[in-house]
């Protein structure tokens, strides 16, 4: 399961993008952005963080997650269209010269640190 490194990096970065003085327990939300094309199950993300959060200290933290559908650009007819079944074909033209605008994301969206410290509340990164 290749979600649970995906985590761990991810609880890397959050650490390391703390402000001063900032604790692991005042982080209280991590928004990620994941493309339905980046090969991560968001259902074992959700489990992993939950494994490896509490051994980083982040046991208040949530994970939210937003699943990014797969959007296309046809390279012959300039058509944009969101992908929801394998075919990869234009619904426009029938062109199979297509180009992904977005499905592929893996990215921290922003992080969430805890109200109960005013210098930082709502902070988000």
């Amino acid at each position: 399961m290749h979600e649970m490194g995906i985590i761990l990096e991810i609880i890397d970065i959050v650490q390391a993008s703390l402000p001063a003085g900032t604790v692991n327990g005042d982080v209280r939300g991590i928004r990620l952005k994941v493309g339905k094309l980046s090969a991560v199950v968001p259902a074992s993300l959700q489990f992993c963080f939950g494994v490896a959060a509490k051994e980083a200290g982040l046991d208040k933290a949530e994970l939210l997650i937003e699943e990014v559908p797969v959007q296309a650009r046809c390279k012959d007819c300039a058509n944009t269209w969101a992908i929801d079944t394998p075919a990869f074909i234009c619904p426009a033209c029938d062109s199979a010269r297509i180009e992904l605008l977005s499905g592929r994301e893996l990215d921290i969206e922003s992080i969430e640190i805890s109200e109960d410290d005013p210098s930082h509340a709502d902070e988000k990164f």
